[in-house]
């Protein structure tokens, strides 16, 4: 019993760490740009439900923690609709009870009531705040840890793979896949997963001289994949620690090539070129969290070695998963925040706000889409772990 709940303990404890800090994070950016902007808060929650804890500050604002620590939310004044965007008749009630309650002007320190390019960076300042996030580890990590990178150099060619039926060799240098210019093994690995069925042209340098091959990545769970594995040379190892601007620039960069990879990933799933078996949920990120935790300390001596390690690979996982967070609010679904700033775009070239009720029915679209999309990176979080087959097997 007591290895069990040390075990859950192992996998939930990481998760709500995770989880938690990086919506704070994301929270807090919508905090920061409605406060700025002079707009009338309400309430900062973390976690949905009844307060666990709750105290209200000398401005008015209620900081609480809910029950239910999945989650966080900001809740402007008078944000009762349920797209926090008003429709005109909406805005003219809702102005002349603000007036009759508080006085003339009291309306402009409501969200609705501020200009649109106002409520468009507070609607966007969350992701923001994700991406400055992970902006802030990596550089953290570049400067501290360093980053190590790998020559793509062939170390072995899988017999039965696309490498070997492509004529790779080991000693093969990569020097561009499909154009793209190739400097570390992991961005060739980064390049290849997403092209799992699609034929790739990559440049090799082969005994001083430039020789071209085509192959077409292998379809695998995790992506696509050639058959090559990495040199063993030490003397391709190398380790680079960053100034402070550079480790910046590093940052930046490394949160660009998730983005882009994402959007890529998500053009080639919308055109069906790529499984969406990738797709995770909670489940996942819990799963992830327990083997960052895992990872970072196995090849550690000592506790205080140990605990290093567990820092820099839960910060790495912390940094990805606020720029995925951060990615994902920004789709142009009514329930994130991208479907506000579409909203706000409308209203911009409308010189309007939608209509109340086109609101109404774009949010429980988006709604059921956002639950369908989780529901069903649910169930391939538990075909991973093979829930199905255990849950299966003493009726099979």
């Amino acid at each position: 019993m007591v290895a069990l709940v040390q075990t859950a303990l192992s996998y939930v404890a990481p998760f709500l760490f995770v989880l938690l800090l990086v919506i704070t994070v994301h929270e807090f950016g919508h905090f920061f740009a409605a406060r700025l902007f002079g707009v009338a808060i309400e309430r900062f929650s973390i976690g949905f439900g009844r307060a666990i804890l709750s105290r209200r500050d000398r401005s008015g604002v209620e900081w609480r923690i809910g029950w239910i620590p999945i989650g966080g939310y900001v809740m402007f004044a008078g944000d009762e609709n349920a797209a926090s965007i008003p429709d005109q008749h909406d805005l003219a009630v809702m102005r002349s009870e603000i007036v009759a309650r508080e006085g003339p002007g009291a309306e402009r320190k409501y969200l609705p009531f501020k200009p649109i390019w106002q409520r468009a960076i507070v609607a966007a300042a969350g992701p923001a705040a994700n991406f400055l996030l992970a902006i802030s580890i990596f550089s953290i990590l570049f400067m501290t840890i360093g980053e190590e990178t790998v020559r793509p150099k062939v170390g072995d060619v899988v017999a039965g793979t696309p490498a070997a039926a492509a004529g790779f060799q080991p000693g093969d240098i990569i020097t561009s896949a499909n154009g793209r210019a190739v400097t570390d093994f992991g961005q060739l690995h980064r390049i290849v997963a997403l092209r799992a069925g699609a034929e790739m042209t990559f440049t090799v340098e082969r005994a001083g001289r430039l020789v071209e091959l085509r192959a077409t990545p292998a379809r695998k769970e995790d992506g696509g994949e050639l058959g090559i594995r990495s040199t063993r040379d030490p003397a391709d190892y190398v380790r680079i620690r960053y100034g402070p601007v550079s480790a910046v620039g590093a940052g930046v960069r490394q949160t660009w090539d998730i983005i882009s990879t994402t959007v890529e990933y998500l053009g080639r799933l919308v055109q069906g070129q790529e499984s969406p078996k990738q797709l995770t949920s909670f489940i996942g990120i819990a799963q992830v969290s327990h083997m960052a935790v895992v990872e970072g300390a196995r090849y550690e001596h000592g506790l205080k070695d140990q605990l290093v390690g567990v820092l820099v690979t839960v910060s790495s996982l912390i940094a990805f998963i606020s720029v995925s967070i951060g990615f994902a609010n920004l789709l142009p679904i009514p329930v994130l925040d991208g479907g506000h700033l579409l909203f706000y775009a409308y209203e911009a070239i409308a010189r309007r706000p939608l209509s109340a009720g086109v609101q109404a029915v774009s949010y429980r679209v988006g709604l059921a889409l956002l639950i369908g999309l989780m529901l069903f990176a649910t169930t391939n979080d538990l075909q991973r772990i093979h829930v199905f087959r255990f849950l299966g097997g003493p009726f099979s």
